[in-house]
């Protein structure tokens, strides 16, 4: 069952594009480069400009889930030098994906 790794974070509003463009140099490269890996998303709150909610697709958990923190230590460093104290992390959540099959006007 496909998963979604969803995180939502507080970004200062002066720098959430600089905050997008480094997740993705930075931590999408890294992640692309795990088996498992199915794409990420960036989504925008049209409402509240400092909130960015980022989801990222796993074709299973235990692909996901056997990345170690020391793994991606080196990039979380990388990105914090990068960024310094713009932005925290305010959610973060694990979602399975159920498809269902389309219904044809019924």
């Amino acid at each position: 069952i496909m998963v979604i790794e969803w995180l939502q974070f507080r970004v200062s509003p002066l720098r959430r594009e600089e905050f997008i463009q480094a997740d993705g140099e930075i931590w999408t490269t890294k992640l692309a480069t795990y088996p498992g890996f199915l794409g990420k998303e960036v989504w925008l709150n049209p409402h509240e400009e400092s909130e960015v909610t980022i989801v990222i697709r796993w074709e299973t958990r235990q692909q996901w889930k056997a990345i170690t923190r020391e793994e991606l230590a080196p990039t979380s460093a990388l990105f914090d030098q990068r960024m310094g104290n713009s932005y925290q992390m305010i959610d973060a959540g694990e979602y399975q994906v159920r498809k269902f099959p389309h219904s044809s006007g019924q």
